[in-house]
């Protein structure tokens, strides 16, 4: 198992920036063989809000999905492109980091074998990042997401909820008033992707029962359904905690690679 730590300049970041991988390139004689017989798939993996890159997810799981892990630290963005300049973390991770990883290791060059998982702040990066470039990713897993639009959209200027103030949901959503109305908004990827016809990524979400984002995921679920938007979904014991993220992604990675 390889352990890579890689900094490299971004231009839409502007400045010096690094992420973390994980690539099987060794396995061990007990490793599953009919993976590594396969073509290796890739995991952009994205971290929370306060997190980090390579701080949830156990390096054990790459060896058994023979599974390329790259887990950029996006600081507090919610993977947007926020207003201000070096603040493209949207591009940054859907586009930047995605040709940099087909580049230097020649993985990630189709949908299929390309794949995007989150947590929290991260869940809504990478549902969100998954629909904008649904060209690029296969699939998404979604984990005790952040999907906090509709409460973003009510907020007042010097206002704000017990995370953050509504300075810095501006700087990453841009004006609350219109937000449910743009592109930051993974509703209107969805919709705009059902109306022109085209394929959107497979989609995987789920939440803890004493999680209090619960009631946001339910809230997506429902609009999916709706919307007749194909996904799965499923609750289970947990809150937002590590011990439900640890339990859940690898049904979240079986799901993906099955």
């Amino acid at each position: 198992m390889a352990y890579l730590r890689i900094e490299y300049f971004s231009s839409a970041l502007r400045r010096q920036t690094s992420f973390e991988m994980y690539l099987p390139n060794d396995p061990r004689p007990e490793a599953d063989q009919s993976r590594l017989n396969q073509p290796m798939k890739t995991l952009f993996l994205l971290h929370g809000y306060t997190g980090k890159a390579g701080n949830w997810v156990p390096e054990w799981v790459a060896e058994k999905y023979n599974l390329a892990i790259v887990m950029p630290s996006a600081e507090n963005s919610f993977y947007l492109d926020g207003l201000s300049t070096g603040h493209a973390y949207q591009t940054m991770v859907g586009v930047e980091l995605v040709d940099y990883v087909r580049r230097t290791f020649h993985l990630a060059m189709k949908p299929e074998d390309t794949f995007i998982c989150g947590l929290s702040m991260g869940g809504f990066g990478a549902l969100h990042t998954g629909l904008a470039y649904p060209e690029t990713f296969g699939k998404i897993g979604a984990l005790s997401s952040a999907f906090i639009v509709h409460e973003i959209a009510t907020m007042q200027p010097g206002g704000g909820n017990a995370v953050a103030n509504y300075d810095y949901y501006r700087e990453c959503f841009g004006d609350p008033a219109t937000v449910l109305e743009r592109d930051v908004n993974p509703e209107v990827l969805m919709l705009r992707l059902q109306a022109e016809g085209k394929a959107l990524p497979a989609i995987c979400m789920c939440c803890g029962t004493e999680d209090f984002l619960l009631q946001n995921n339910r809230d997506m679920d429902k609009f999916m359904t709706e919307h007749h938007i194909p996904h799965t979904y499923w609750e289970g014991p947990g809150t937002h905690d590590m011990a439900f993220w640890s339990e859940n992604v690898v049904k979240v990675l079986d799901w993906m690679m099955n």
